[in-house]
This record gives structure tokens, C-alpha cells and sequence, in this order.
């Protein structure tokens, strides 16, 4: 907030923010015919789409008081975009212009009697959100005056001329000095201690009541060789300080980060392990020999070219030199042979790996999900050498002076001229500040246990001359040294031949190759071509959630290939991006992600590299397509660029728009266990929040994460679906490009130590728990009755609520997943159960059915299959619509299908060993009766998993049958989140009725996100208490259920319900306004399709072999 006065002594309060779409039309009316003098005609929206930064100043009242636009090339086409800057600094050589430092005024408006102070405002400002930026320009017709605001910020530099019109333009400069200048830093002195303290104590009072009220000054006093504090300071007033230190613990951190790509933050060593013993290698691992080269890499990186020692040849190069003249040398050393590394693609890219205790590196793009380790140990780096370097103790900074913190840097790295280093550890949960965005995040091991983070930054780091631009032939070396350590390097080797040769790729495509240069080495790599799909891009996800796609010609659309960059210079990836498309002449990059390939356990053929700048992306969601019957439509169907088969990747893009807007960074842990579909549904949320980013998601599942395509399209699926998410979806979202996945199961929640156990013997750390489990069928507990008595029902006790504790037997399945799903269908082809077998599927759910359905299309004889269903205890069935249930009894009977009702499970094998299972009893209501069984699916009612029950109730949350929750999804434990059918509402709301399982499974992971963004989005308006009155109330949820699948006969069935408590469809029928038509459901005619919306219901035959029963409007039904 700023205070603006005007000549005549009115005060406005403004704040400045991103200027928004909705702000056009305010803009438009502030356009003057000057205005259109100095900056000539524009189109404002297209000016905003292709602007980098567009700031719109406001009064309390968000009424717009001025707007102003930049870009990084010159406007009135004095230059071409490309190509400006030996322009300008044949302009006026004392300017050190360079894409980097410099952006272009191409609009400046404001209402006229604050228009200075406007100006001055949006100036400062500009110069604060982009720390790197030291000039802007403002290029006007030589004859026209800049007038009387903008006079009072630009200076005349000189003249230029126009490369299409015959005259002369003016180009004046705005400097950083003048407006939010770089900070003197110095070494601290006691008498700095009461500029200070009014800043530590604003933001932390700990300090002081831990070590007393001038801890500061005591450690100021307390400087040495090994010990620095430095302030920074303005007008001869301290506001920061930071304290150093060259004691840093290195076994502690080698034991707990993996610091491989930075040789251990150690200097090189002729003793130095580097690589694993032979026999801890493992022969054909494409894992172990990533990670191998990438040490070899780091060998060649890091070993001096000379005999000598490095500690002395370090000391007597630094001498007496700059810190950035120090950087250039060590860089000469650290980024010659590019070590993008590991680093890179775990760190920065969560697409196609996960960081293990051994930095193993697995594909998320083939499994997406960890194994345990169990009794292995792996090789770990060994590092001889001393260490490289020093640490920050403390920091902090006035707000005001924030954004120019990495001022720091130099002055410190100029205090340890041997370190090449400086490392600050910092709990998890601590907002990202300024300073640690320009610093690597380390990855820490699995086994690590302490409580914060650690982020390095490098020497190199300092230097400013960081240059992009088009590769050329004889980059080809520097290439191969920075993309030797990646998995894909021969492909990125590939299109640079390609650039190099042709221009193109081998499909005529134009192709275009950017390198990164720093002190004349290659530190960068970027391939990108022109987009070709851009009709499917724009018809097949929501890309215009952040573009005016018509305002963007089809040449500028670039499709990012390859994009590598070394650690040191990862602080850079946003300008990187921005060359790329001020180069390529392009206005939006994409970014596909392919789905795994069933063939090849990294990547599918279609796969890029490894790209680091993924979190610099903003994934698009993909929009719901309409099926067309192409057939039908002849000519009036669509294009084939948008109803050709659709090739299901997750994208990923950004623009120019996006290049200088920073996302904001949440490093809290947030576990969610449980791959259901709620738990799919909020992580999809999280990671599709544009201007958030998510570093620390997990997800603990039994199988990883699904949608793994494991039984294929062509095959009918065993258990019915609700629709939230199916194979597409998943390849579409690509979690695992975002998510950490531990495959295992929770057998602990330590709540006082905030972690999860895994397994029972890995640790899982948290600070925001989510539970989503959900509820799985379980192995039913025989009754043990022996029916040689011919005992009934009615003479066993009730045996529903045990727990079967014996050994499952191995021809026994439970199905909860498509896992579970490819293990029956295996065993059943490899044990010939489909034509010698017999089956029985017991349970009365609508997996029962499915499962039937699938072994009879599977080619076995329906007189094989025995469909034994327990007692009801609901007089709800689970298809609730008699005409459906009649006409799947008769598909079953005509298959020779054998039914038995209320049947309860006795005994297998007559109450011998149960492994495999020869035969089982039952009781009935009269007789009992004995089958034979080569195979037995159990479908009996879903409950709550035993491991999970008793990790909640050993960690004393609150079980009540179900896990309770409130109304805001919160346990008994603040920190721990649960939803799904896990759950049940607080008796307090007197609702047991009503539950999560009553709702989409979709829907409530979307608003147990929409709760937990409240936490991490500073953008989202705080949230209110509700009154008194309304908080014993349960949130009503408008998502529709959804339940499909193929029955026995080959009827489709798909049923849509509004939420509601289950109740039989007779008592439906009864309401008045409840009528149906007629519709027989027949093997020849067609069958029914019930639509009930808001209680009326209309009922007729549909034009194929399905049977649909819905309730409650759907948009889905649109489509």
C-alpha cells in the first residue's frame, strides 16, 4: 500500500497487482490522444497477451488509476526482437543493456491528477517484482515531448531509426538506482543492533527470549575467521542482516540429502568413492547405470585438470580477486561437462522419477511409485575431500528491501574465497521467501528424519552474463558434456544434428535448438519446434484458461522438446523460457506428457527428455469432448485436427504472460494414503492450482498410483465403475509428474512424531495427514457350522462382524482394483479354470454380476459358475430397480448360470486346510448345500481394512464403525484430514443417515482441497466461522453418483443418482410426481432408460442391448 497525493492535496491510498482481462475496458478509457502519440494505436488486448509484465495500479476502492505494459523487445519497430541489443549498446555503450537487465515501456496510462505519482508507483514496483532488471526504455517519436509524467522518470539517451518508417524515435531510460536501488552490504558493527531488533522482533520473538535481549549485538561481537555478520543498509541505516558460518556438519548432511551433484559439497579428492562396489552393481539395471554415469560425470566434473592440490591452487587464484572473477574460474571447473545430473531430473522434474534412500531413480512415467527397499543396502558416495562450504545461520530483511536480498550474496562468498558453496537449512513449513528461490532445493534420502530443508546455492550462480541464443555447430561438444548424464541424451544429440543440418526435423517440421552460455560454456540446452496440433490442443483442453487463442498466430505456437539446465544456474529457468519464445518468435510453449508404454519400462516412444523447467510450467486441464458419430454427421461433421482418436497426454504450458510471474512455492508434506478415488480427486486439484506449486505431495498405496492400463481396453473389467476416473483420465492428469508415490500399506500413525508408518518398518513423515482409504471387500469369515446336522440360518450365530484370521487361501480373491483384477485373471488363465475349473462368486453387490459377466465372456460354461448370494441386510438391493434385476436373473438362468439366495458360508474344505480351496458349504434358511470350487471371489459387504482400523485406533482417533470427522473433514487431530467412505459424520450433527458414501467420490476430493487451499493460497479470501446456528449442519453436495458396468445378458448398465438416502424404488414410485413409461427390458427389444429429474421420472426404450436406470439430471447426460 502506497499513499498518492495530488497537486490539489487529495490522498488516494493504491496497491499495484497483475493486470486482469476485466481491466480493458478501464484501460481503453484512459487512453488519450497523446497517449496514441507516444505509443501509437494498439490493440489492448493483444498488447496484454504478448506482454511479460503488465502491472495495473488501484485505489482502495479497486478503481483502476493507472496501467502500464512491458516487454523485452522495443516497440515502433526500431529492432527486430530478436536482434536488439547491439543495437541499443551501439546506442550508448555505457548502458550494459541485456535481455536479462532490460525490458520496454510499450504502454503507459493513468489518470491525470495522480499520473506522477502513478508512474513513479508502477516504476518501483516493476523494478521490484524483477530483481534482475536494472533498465526499462521507453522508445517515442523524436518529435514528440515525453510530457510532464513520464519526463520525470526516463532520460534521454539518443536517437534511432525506424527499420520500417523514414523517421527518428527517441529512446529515453529509467534506472534501478534512481527507484528501488541495489543495497550497500557491509560488515555488521555493534551500534547496528538497534536498527535491527525492530526487525526481528516484527517477524520472531524466540530469539530473544532464548539468549536475552542483545543476543544480536553479543553475536556480532562474536565475529572470526570462521564467523561473519553483514548488514545491508540504506541511507546509512541498517535494515538486514545476515550471520555466516564455515562450520558446516558434512557427515550429517551426506547422511540425510543426496548431494551427488554437487560432489558432496566437497572439494574433489583422489580418494573420493564415487562409484558402488561390483557386486552392489546390478547387471542390466537401467537405474544403476543412470546412476553410475551420472558419478562418472561428476568425476570428470569436478577432478582439477592439474596434479595440484585444489585447496592451494583455490586459495592462490581467488586471491585478491572479485567474487564474480572467482565464480568464472569455478566455473570453468563445476560446468564444463554440464552436470545437469540426477539432480535436475529428480528435483525439478517428479515426472519420471522418485528419490529413494540410494537416490535410485524409477520412472513415474512407467510404475510411478517406489518399492520399499527391504533388506538392501545401497551405495552411497564416499567423500574425501575438505569441505566446500559455508552455511547461514540467520537472516532476515525489512519487507520493504526484500526483493533485494541475493545483494548478500557477493559480499559473503567474498568473505570464504575457498567455498563454493553456501547452504541454508530451514524448517519445512517456512513460506519461500526471496533469497531461497534463487537456491536449490536439496532431495533429501527417505530415512531422513530432520525437520527441515536444505537449499545450496554456487558461486557461479552470482554471474549476470548468462546468454541465450541459437546453437550453432560448434556447441555440439559443450552439448554432449551437459547431457551426458541423462537418460535421453542421444535423442537431444539427435535434434541438435537435425537443427544443425536442416533446420527441420525429419517430417519437414521447423525446428529450432537454444544453448545457455555462461563464460563461454554451454550450461543449457533447449529444443523446441513449431506446434502442429494446435486445433487439438485448443479443442481438447482448456488452454484458454490462460490465452486468447485468437490472438496468437499459428507460428507461434512452439512445442518444447528438450530443456536442460545446469543446478547452478536453475534460478535462471524462467528467463531461459523467456528467450526461447523472444528468439523463436513464439507467444506459448506446450509441454506434453505421454502415459507409460506397456512395452518399455521408462517412457513410451513418443516421451521427450527430461525437461527441469516442468515446475515453471503450469499443467491445463483437459476438457470433456463430445463423441460425434462421424458416420452420421458426413460433411457436417468436425475436422479430423479435432475428432481424430485423441492421443491422452498430460499438457503442460506457458507464455509470455507467464515468464515474470513467479508461483508460490508450499514445501509443506501432505500424505495422502490411499489411491481412491477421493484421494486422485484432491491431489488433482492441488496440482492443477496454476499459481501454486506443490513441492512435498505423497501418496501411500498399495499399488502406486492407477492407470496403468493393466488389463487393456479390449477387456471387460471385473468390477463395476463409478465414473470418476478411468485410464484416460489418468494419462490426462499424469499425478505422477507431481506426486511422490510409496507403495505399501499404513500400519502406524505416530501423531506425536507426525509421521506414517509404512509396512511396519518405513517412516513417512507429515505435517497435514489426509486418510482416504476408503473401504475394500474383505475375506469373509466362515461360520464353521457343519451342515452334516443340517443346520439352518437361523440355528448359526451371526458371524458378519468377524475377522477371517487364518491364511487366505490362494485360490481365494477379494477384488478391489484393477491389481487385484490382473492377479485373478492370471491365475485363472495359467490354472485352465476356464475350462475345467469351477467358480463360485459369492456376495449380492454389483461386482458379483460384473465378475459373471466377465468369466462367461472369458468362453466359461455358465453351469461352472455358481452365484451364491448371502442374506440381505437392506431391503434395498444393490441394483434398486426390479425390471433390471428380472431381466440379468434371466440372462443368468439361460447361461445355465446356478443361483442360490441367503445362503451364509459354513466351512471350505469341510473344515480341513482351506489352502486351495476344494469345496465349500453353505446354510440356508432350509437346507444346506456343498459345491465344488476350483476358484472362490468373495464380494461380501465392504468394511474398513484391519491394518488401516488399527493404525487409527492405536493412534486414539476417534472410530465409531467409521473414522469420525466434522464437517470441515478434521479428525480429532488438526494435522489429520479424512474423507471418503472411511468416514462418518460426528454423532453431534445427528446425521448418521447421511455419510461421504452417499456423495461423488469426485466431489469430495474436490472440496477437501477447496479446505485445505485455505491453508497454502494467500489469493483466497479468509474464511469466515459460520454462525452459531449452522455449524452443526453437514455440507450437502450436489455431484452426481455414478454406477456402471456390464451385466450378464451384455446390458450396459449405468445408473445416475443425486445424492440421497438409499431408498427402494417402490417407495420412489409412490411420490406423486413420480411416473414411467413403459419399456421392456428383452433380449429383442431394446431395454430402459430412466431419467428422474427433481423427482419426476420419464421412462422409455433406447436404441440398443443396455439397460440404463438414472436418477437426477447429470451434465454428464449432455454429452
Amino acid at each position: 500500500m502506497s499513499i498518492l497525493t495530488s497537486p490539489r492535496g487529495k490522498v488516494e491510498v493504491v496497491h499495484c497487482r497483475r493486470t486482469e482481462s476485466q481491466d480493458i475496458y478501464c484501460i481503453k478509457n484512459l487512453i488519450r490522444k497523446f497517449t496514441q502519440k507516444l505509443f501509437g494505436k494498439l490493440n489492448i488486448i493483444y498488447l496484454l497477451e504478448k506482454a511479460n509484465l503488465a502491472i495495473t495500479l488501484c485505489n482502495d476502492k479497486e478503481e483502476i488509476m493507472a496501467q502500464a505494459t512491458f516487454l523485452d523487445y522495443p516497440n515502433w519497430n526500431v529492432a527486430k526482437q530478436d536482434n536488439w541489443v547491439s543495437v541499443f549498446q551501439e546506442l550508448d555503450s555505457d548502458i550494459p543493456c541485456t535481455p536479462l537487465n532490460t525490458l520496454f515501456m510499450h504502454l503507459f496510462v493513468a489518470v491525470n491528477e495522480y499520473s506522477v505519482g502513478c508512474c513513479k508507483e508502477i516504476i518501483r514496483t516493476v523494478f521490484k517484482a524483477v530483481p534482475e532488471l536494472h533498465f526499462i526504455f521507453l522508445i517515442v517519436p523524436s518529435y514528440i515531448s515525453l510530457g510532464s509524467t513520464l519526463i520525470t522518470v526516463f532520460d534521454l539517451v539518443g536517437n534511432i531509426t525506424s527499420l520500417t518508417y523514414d523517421e527518428d524515435f527517441a529512446v529515453h531510460v529509467c534506472h534501478r538506482h534512481n527507484h528501488y536501488p541495489q543495497l550497500h552490504i557491509r560488515k555488521a558493527r555493534v551500534e547496528d543492533h538497534d536498527d535491527l531488533m525492530p526487525i526481528f522482533m516484527h517477524h520472531n520473538t524466540i530469539l530473544k527470549a532464548t539468549y536475552g535481549d542483545y543476543f544480536l549485538a553479543e553475536l556480532i561481537e562474536a565475529q572470526d575467521e570462521e564467523n561473519h555478520a553483514v548488514v545491508c543498509e540504506v541511507e546509512a541505516v541498517a535494515v538486514g542482516f545476515m550471520s555466516v558460518c564455515s562450520r558446516v556438519n558434512m557427515q550429517l548432511l551426506h547422511e540425510c540429502f543426496d548431494l551427488g551433484p554437487f560432489h558432496g559439497l566437497c572439494t574433489p579428492h583422489p580418494d573420493d568413492v564415487l562409484e558402488p562396489p561390483q557386486e552392489l552393481s546390478v547387471p542390466g539395471s537401467q537405474d544403476a547405470e543412470l546412476r553410475s554415469s551420472s558419478q562418472d560425470s561428476q568425476k570428470i566434473v569436478e577432478e582439477p585438470q592439474e596434479p595440484v592440490s585444489p585447496e592451494a591452487r583455490e586459495s592462490e587464484n581467488n586471491q585478491g580477486k572479485t567474487a564474480e572473477e572467482a565464480a568464472i574460474e569455478e566455473l570453468s571447473s563445476i560446468v564444463q561437462s554440464g552436470n545437469t545430473s540426477e539432480m535436475e531430473d529428480l528435483e525439478n522434474l517428479r515426472q519420471v522419477s522418485t528419490e529413494d534412500d540410494t537416490n535410485h531413480c524409477v520412472s513415474n512415467m512407467s510404475s510411478a511409485s517406489i518399492s520399499l527397499p527391504k533388506e538392501i543396502k545401497y551405495f552411497r558416495p564416499i567423500y574425501m575431500g575438505a569441505s566446500s562450504a559455508f552455511c547461514i545461520q540467520l537472516f532476515c530483511i525489512d519487507e520493504k528491501h526484500e526483493a533485494r536480498s541475493l545483494d548478500f550474496m557477493n559480499f559473503v562468498f567474498g568473505l570464504f574465497p575457498d567455498k563454493n558453496f553456501c547452504l541454508i537449512s530451514l524448517p519445512h513449513l517456512t513460506p519461500e521467501f526471496v533469497l531461497i528461490q534463487n537456491f536449490v532445493k536439496i532431495v533429501p534420502f527417505n530415512n531422513c528424519t530432520l525437520e527441515q530443508d536444505l537449499y545450496v546455492f554456487h558461486r557461479a550462480g552470482l554471474l549476470k552474463t548468462i546468454n541465450i541464443r541459437l546453437a550453432n555447430l560448434s556447441d555440439t561438444p559443450g552439448v554432449e558434456n551437459l547431457v551426458s548424464t541423462l537418460m535421453l541424451n542421444k535423442r537431444i544429440l539427435e535434434d541438435l544434428k537435425h537443427y544443425n543440418e536442416a533446420r527441420r526435423d525429419p517430417d519437414g517440421t521447423p525446428l529450432q535448438a537454444f544453448v545457455a552460455d555462461v563464460a563461454e560454456q554451454i550450461v543449457g540446452i533447449a529444443v523446441i519446434r513449431d506446434e502442429t496440433d494446435v486445433e487439438y490442443i485448443r479443442s481438447h483442453y482448456n488452454i484458454e484458461d490462460f490465452i486468447y487463442f485468437s490472438h496468437h498466430q499459428r507460428e507461434e505456437h512452439g512445442h518444447l522438446y528438450h530443456f536442460a539446465l545446469n543446478p547452478i544456474f536453475r534460478h535462471y529457468t524462467r528467463f531461459f523460457l523467456k528467450e526461447i519464445l523472444r528468439l523463436g518468435y513464439k507467444s506459448c510453449l506446450y509441454y506434453p506428457i505421454y502415459p507409460e508404454s506397456r512395452e518399455s519400462k521408462f517412457q513410451s516412444s513418443y516421451a521427450h527428455s527430461l525437461t527441469s523447467a516442468l515446475h515453471y510450467l503450469v499443467p491445463v486441464r483437459p476438457r470433456r469432448q463430445i463423441v460425434y458419430p462421424l458416420e452420421k454427421l458426413g460433411i457436417n461433421a468436425p475436422s479430423k485436427a479435432v475428432s481424430k482418436a485423441p492421443l491422452s497426454y498430460a499438457l503442460n504450458h506457458t507464455n509470455r504472460k507467464l515468464t515474470l510471474e513467479p508461483k508460490i512455492t508450499v514445501n509443506a508434506r501432505i500424505v495422502v494414503v490411499g489411491a481412491s478415488n477421493v484421494g486422485l480427486s484432491f491431489l488433482e486439484t492441488l496440482v492443477f492450482c496454476s499459481h501454486l506449486k506443490f513441492s512435498n505431495l505423497t501418496l501411500i498405496s498399495t499399488h502406486g498410483l492407477p492407470g496403468k492400463k493393466l488389463l487393456g481396453t479390449e477387456q471387460r473389467k471385473f468390477l463395476a465403475c463409478d465414473h470418476c476416473f478411468n485410464d484416460k483420465d489418468h494419462a490426462l492428469m499424469s499425478l505422477c509428474s507431481w506426486v511422490n508415490v510409496v507403495v505399501g500399506r499404513m500400519t502406524a500413525i505416530d501423531r506425536a512424531a507426525k509421521h506414517v508408518v509404512v509396512s511396519q518398518e518405513e517412516i513417512v513423515l507429515y505435517d497435514h495427514l489426509i486418510l482416504c482409504t476408503g473401504q475394500q471387500y474383505q475375506v469373509p469369515c466362515p461360520t464353521g457350522a457343519d451342515i452334516s446336522q443340517l443346520l439352518t440360518n437361523r440355528e448359526i450365530p451371526n458371524s458378519s462382524k468377524q475377522r477371517y484370521t487364518g491364511k487366505v487361501p490362494c485360490n481365494h480373491f477379494t477384488l478391489n482394483d484393477e491389481e487385484d483384477c490382473l492377479k485373478a485373471l492370471t491365475w485363472i488363465r495359467n490354472n485352465s479354470i476356464i475350462t475345467e475349473g469351477n467358480v463360485i462368486v459369492y456376495g449380492d453387490t454389483i461386482d458379483t454380476y460384473t465378475t459373471v459377466e466377465v468369466l462367461l465372456n472369458l468362453g466359461m460354461k455358465g453351469s461352472s459358475i455358481y452365484l451364491v448370494q448371502p442374506p440381505p441386510i437392506s431391503t434395498i438391493t444393490c441394483i434398486n430397480n426390479y425390471s433390471v434385476e428380472s431381466a440379468v436373473e434371466d440372462a443368468l438362468r439361460a447361461a445355465g448360470v446356478t443361483i442360490y439366495q441367503e445362503a451364509l458360508l459354513a466351512q471350505w474344505n469341510d473344515g480341513q486346510n482351506p489352502d486351495p480351496i476344494h469345496s465349500a458349504s453353505f446354510t440356508t434358511p432350509t437346507k444346506p448345500f456343498k459345491l465344488p470350487c476350483s476358484l472362490f471371489f468373495s464380494f461380501c459387504e465392504k468394511n474398513v481394512d484391519y491394518e488401516t482400523f488399527k493404525a487409527i485406533n492405536d493412534a486414539c482417533l476417534v472410530y465409531d464403525g467409521r473414522l469420525v470427522i466434522d464437517m470441515n473433514f478434521h479428525t480429532n487431530d488438526i494435522a489429520i484430514r479424512a474423507a471418503g467412505s472411511l468416514t462418518k459424520f460426528s454423532n453431534r450433527y445427528y446425521s448418521n443417515e447421511w455419510s461421504h458414501s452417499s456423495f461423488s467420490s469426485k466431489e469430495i476430493g474436490f472440496q477437501l482441497a477447496a479446505a485445505m487451499l485455505n491453508l497454502f493460497d494467500p489469493t483466497l479470501e479468509p474464511v469466515t466461522e459460520p454462525p452459531a446456528d449452522l455449524d452443526r449442519l453437514i455440507p450437502m453436495y450436489k455431484g452426481a453418483k455414478i454406477q456402471g458396468g456390464i451385466l450378464p445378458g451384455s446390458y450396459h448398465y449405468l445408473h445416475i443418482a443425486k445424492p440421497a438416502i438409499p431408498t427402494p424404488l417402490k417407495v420412489q414410485m409412490a411420490q406423486p410426481d413420480f411416473y414411467v413409461l413403459p419399456g421392456p427390458i428383452s433380449s429383442k427389444s431394446s431395454s430402459c432408460f430412466n431419467l428422474v429429474v427433481e423427482g419426476a421420472a420419464h421412462t422409455g426404450p433406447c436404441g440398443d442391448r443396455t439397460c440404463n436406470s438414472g436418477v437426477g439430471e447429470h451434465r454428464a447426460l449432455t454429452n
